[in-house]
């Protein structure tokens, strides 16, 4: 149970700390004195979201902490679990459990095992219709606890041995998926035939084609200087050394390197004259290239950086492929064994089927009778339990709705699709009250749920918040002298100007204090009348 809850600077409350006690708990107040503010308090402490205009002007940051007695969990600290949300302007939250830091995910999942806030536009446990299953399941109780845990049981081995298929490719659509990509990839590559070197080759051809009419136009230009001016000039050169090349060795020697220029010279003159006839390229060959550049460029994108890891990548496909088609024995006896489990779960989903079915008609009977005290006698609840005849849940084969008629003659409609808040908070009211007994949610809040009713149906809910109270600790805001009569614990909210400011105040009533609230409350006043009446209202809550 909540034990201590602090809010700092959020909306007109500047600083309050609230004790609150076992039973039920009523705030009491004045229109518009932060008794929602309360309620959103707790929203945010538990996960919710927070609007930054929430802050309380002229502050930077709101804070709430709230302290909960819970002996039994294994987070408690000599009983106790400390939790604080604090919110800056900017929208950086911390949050802390037992003072160590969670995400606000983290925060709203560990505190939805502790409290459940219900308002007029707050009951979204009651409008998932995973919740519905929680809701029929916590009323039968023990009768199928036994199943729920053996069918669970299964349901893991089930989905560890249908995840290894699925990695194994055991799953024959799933291993056909993957042979077909990847004998297509291994086709692809082969088709194309790359060999190692083959990119630059072909980018050093595309580079001179590219540049053909230059490189034509100086090798012209270099045939032309070597075969006019250099072979003849050396030429020559050798026919005037031959000359004197007999008179001393010298020139000899000369001579025959001049020789040795010339005939390197010739070879020269041959290479430029074939790299000439080497540049008749055609537009054919040009697209060829370019074709096969682009198939390469393709086939990077897709499997390699480089033709080499290409290569590589097709290598071990190839392997993979092996690898699938050789797990097939194996997968074999995991299919076997799975079918094996598949039988089992069958058996025991139908069994929880039988049982849900049978105690669901019983749910809709207590819940309808619920609603009847509450004046919504013309209500009725219908809670379906469907089969899902290709599907194996978490929790078994079974979808579980509420549906709901509010008036007579209308149709039935899920239970989401109510209208009225009002209708909504008494439909929440009478299911928590026949699923109070196994109801593990130990911390309930009550924003208004007494909007809309008065007379006999507030007289009602009075009494069945009181039974939920025995159970649970209970947190209540109301204007009904009724509720507040049954009251264990009563606080009165109000707000006063204090600096030119607003701020709310908040105190827990003495039993004389009580008695002159419940009389405000019904009259608007506090004159004789009104006290003898919430003297009256009070006396019943000691019957």
């Amino acid at each position: 149970m909540i034990t201590t809850l602090h809010i700092k600077n959020i909306g007109i409350i500047e600083d309050i700390i609230i004790d609150f006690n076992k039973g039920l708990n009523v705030l009491t107040g004045e229109t518009g004195a932060g008794k929602t503010l309360i309620i959103d308090s707790l929203q945010i402490i538990s996960g919710g979201r927070f609007s930054k205009e929430m802050i309380r002007k002229g502050e930077n940051q709101s804070f709430v902490e709230l302290c909960m007695y819970e002996p039994q969990n294994k987070n408690a600290i000599d009983g106790n679990i400390i939790v604080s949300r604090e919110i800056n302007l900017n929208g950086k939250n911390m949050c802390k459990i037992n003072g160590r830091m969670v995400t606000v995910n983290e925060l709203k999942e560990f505190m939805s095992t502790f409290i459940e806030i219900h308002g007029q536009n707050d009951n979204q446990n009651l409008l998932e219709n995973r919740m519905h299953l929680n809701y029929l399941d916590g009323f039968i109780g023990e009768e199928i606890v036994n199943q729920k845990q053996k069918y669970t049981e299964l349901y893991e081995q089930f989905c560890e041995i249908k995840q290894e298929l699925k990695n194994n490719f055991g799953d024959e659509k799933e291993k056909q998926r993957k042979l077909d990509l990847l004998q297509y990839q291994i086709k692809e590559i082969e088709v194309a035939k790359l060999k190692v070197n083959e990119e630059e080759e072909l980018e050093e051809k595309r580079k001179i084609m590219a540049n053909a009419e230059k490189i034509t136009q100086n090798l012209q230009e270099a045939d032309t200087l070597i075969s006019e001016s250099g072979i003849d000039s050396i030429s020559m050169a050798i026919r005037a050394l031959e000359k004197i090349e007999q008179i001393d060795s010298k020139y000899e020697t000369v001579s025959n390197q001049l020789k040795s220029i010339y005939y390197e010279l010739q070879e020269l003159a041959r290479d430029v004259s074939n790299y000439k006839s080497d540049l008749d390229f055609n537009e054919e060959e040009r697209d060829l290239i370019e074709e096969r550049l682009n198939l390469i460029n393709s086939l990077k994108r897709k499997y390699g950086n480089t033709i080499q890891e290409i290569l590589n990548y097709q290598q071990t496909i190839q392997e993979e492929v092996e690898h699938i088609e050789n797990k097939e024995e194996y997968n074999s006896k995991l299919r076997e064994k799975q079918n094996q489990i598949e039988e089992k779960m069958k058996l025991l989903a139908n069994q929880i089927h039988k049982i849900r079915k049978n105690r669901a008609n019983d749910l809709s009977r207590k819940i309808n009778q619920e609603l009847e005290e509450l004046e919504m006698k013309h209500a009725k609840i219908n809670v379906k339990v469907t089969y899902l005849e290709n599907e194996y849940l978490k929790t078994g084969k079974d979808e579980v709705t509420f549906y709901i008629v509010t008036n007579k003659g209308e149709e039935e409609k899920e239970l989401a699709k109510i209208a009225s808040g009002g209708e909504m908070s008494r439909t929440m009211l009478a299911i928590k009250k026949v699923l109070a007994d196994s109801d593990e949610m130990p911390i309930l809040v009550f924003d208004e749920i007494d909007t809309g009713i008065s007379g006999k149906a507030a007289n009602s809910v009075a009494n069945k918040l009181k039974r939920i109270a025995n159970r649970h600790q209970v947190m209540c805001i109301s204007h009904l002298p009724n509720i507040a009569a049954m009251a264990d614990y009563n606080y009165f909210i109000s707000k006063e100007i204090y600096q030119d400011r607003t701020k709310t105040q908040i105190k827990l009533l003495q039993e004389d204090e009580v008695i002159e609230e419940i009389a405000r409350i019904s009259a608007g006043e506090i004159n004789e009348v009104s006290m003898q009446y919430a003297y009256e209202l009070r006396n019943k809550k000691a019957c």
